[in-house]
């Protein structure tokens, strides 16, 4: 069974939003690539709409726009997606994903490009205590040989 998560951009106040989709929400988006733009009701978003801006597969490997079909790929890159380069002038043989949604893929982005009726925090209810700062404690003391 296929299974992504789907971060969801809010280009408006933005924030994102994390959407586990699985069996028919997730064949929804198989055979998609980068740049296209869906329905997203099938993720519990009625009346969105939601362009896909990039991915990654299990082992990080991003995917590339502009190259066709599925799979991965070897390419010779001078920059951009999958390779920063650290000297000027620096190319390098790195793997990339093609644009082409397929099943090894793990996380999808995207971004809201037409809004539903109801706001994405009233369909996202913010969890309380999520991101609670913990007490910073002092040292502890330690008992035993040097």
């Amino acid at each position: 069974m296929v299974e992504f998560k789907v971060v969801v951009s809010d280009p408006k106040t933005g924030r994102a939003y994390n959407v586990d989709a699985s069996g028919g929400a997730a064949g929804a988006i198989v055979g998609k690539s980068i740049g296209d733009e869906f329905e997203a009701g099938s993720l519990g978003l009625a009346g969105y709409k939601i362009q896909i801006t990039g991915a990654s597969d299990q082992t990080g490997i991003t995917a590339k726009k502009g190259l066709p079909g599925a799979g991965r790929k070897k390419l010779l890159l001078a920059g951009g997606i999958g390779f920063h380069p650290t000297m000027e002038g620096e190319r390098r043989r790195k793997t990339i994903r093609a644009s082409e949604i397929t099943q090894d893929f793990v996380q999808i982005n995207t971004r809201v490009t037409v809004y539903g009726e109801k706001s994405l925090d009233e369909l996202f209810p913010k969890v309380e205590g999520a991101k609670k700062e913990e007490k910073k404690s002092a040292p502890k003391a330690r008992v035993g040989k040097k």
